[in-house]
């Protein structure tokens, strides 16, 4: 097993914990933190010694990989970061590093062809562009849609690594509508993105149903390693969506048969860019299309054809017609002459 593999393992360990602030880290707890994660990931079942994990935090503390790691020590016993926001995952990345992301790049372009990594041919291109960019300090070739100022991107991998494990998560949260943050926990199931915006598909500990988190209202999430997971029964993950435009949507909601009229001069790009993979053309003449999806009535869907503006109007069912009208309806008043 690679040293350099098992040291960065202690070093992302070490990092998660000092990130948790909802408890004090002595040496020992570091050490069994990290001893727990080499058994995990390594099956290593000797564990750690105390002087390597002290090594591990002078390493973290000095310049000699680029992190700088601002660890402070209190009451002579407990160790956390000076800056609650500072982890080394946000360190720069070092030549070395960069050297096997452009090999790891090369083999995943070699891969490609393969019908396993058909879906991850825009993933690769990306991270070919990022990694020229980087090497050779050169402008973008290839632009995807992104936003920079999106919060809980860096929750992904963690969250992602706690569903394969299945690791109950102790998680702060605040939605839009909450006045302040709640801790509950969780049983996470799976990641979902919806333009360019994250959700965790998940189930609370006092709750029998499934709840859709955003990752840009998660304020913080811990692993709870000892905690039982419970698995959701019933639901195929994988289908899950499928009815749907979005994220919003509960055990209960069925897909319904929606039908859209759009005009002659949208048509065409309705057609070419379906709403959902159901949509079937019911008619087409020089007044524009009917087009048939079969979704679940949510918020997105709204959102979606009220996106539309006037290009559209609804035809079925007739509980979406009339909430698609009454929302056209309170829009024009915003604009009329007091």
């Amino acid at each position: 097993m690679s040293t350099n593999k098992l040291a960065l393992l202690r070093y992302k360990t070490i990092d998660d914990c000092l990130k948790n602030r909802f408890r004090k880290w002595s040496l020992e707890d570091l050490i069994e933190k990290v001893s727990n994660a080499l058994y995990e990931y390594e099956g290593i079942t000797t564990g750690v010694s105390r002087r390597t994990v002290q090594a591990d935090l002078q390493i973290m503390r000095s310049d000699r990989l680029g992190y700088n790691a601002p660890i402070t020590v209190t009451d002579r016993k407990f160790y956390s970061y000076e800056d609650p926001a500072y982890s080394i995952t946000k360190s720069p990345v070092n030549s070395a590093d960069m050297d096997k992301m452009r090999e790891i790049v090369s083999v995943l372009k070699q891969l490609n062809g393969f019908n396993y990594f058909d879906e991850m041919s825009d993933l690769i291109a990306k991270l070919e562009n990022n990694v020229n960019k980087t090497v050779h300090k050169s402008k973008n070739y290839i632009q995807f849609d992104d936003n920079k100022n999106l919060k809980g991107i860096e929750h992904i991998n963690p969250l992602y690594q706690a569903i394969l494990n299945k690791t109950p998560l102790l998680i702060e949260y605040q939605s839009f509508r909450a006045t302040k943050p709640s801790k509950e926990i969780y049983y996470p199931y799976l990641l979902k993105e919806h333009r360019n915006r994250w959700f965790l598909v998940t189930k609370c500990k006092t709750s029998t149903h499934l709840i859709t988190l955003a990752l840009d209202r998660i304020i913080e999430f811990h692993a709870l390693g000892k905690e039982l997971f419970v698995e959701y029964t019933g639901i195929d993950f994988d289908r899950y969506f499928n009815d749907l435009i979005g994220v919003t949507k509960s055990q209960r909601d069925r897909g319904q048969k929606v039908l859209l009229h759009f005009d002659k001069v949208h048509a065409p790009y309705v057609l070419t860019k379906p709403l959902h993979h159901s949509q079937q053309l019911i008619n087409e003449n020089e007044n524009g299309a009917i087009v048939r999806i079969d979704v679940v009535l949510n918020f997105e869907l709204e959102k979606e054809i009220l996106g539309f503006g006037e290009c559209v109007k609804v035809l079925s069912p007739r509980n979406l017609k009339s909430r698609i009208q009454k929302r056209l309806q309170d829009a024009a008043k915003q604009y009329q002459v007091e």
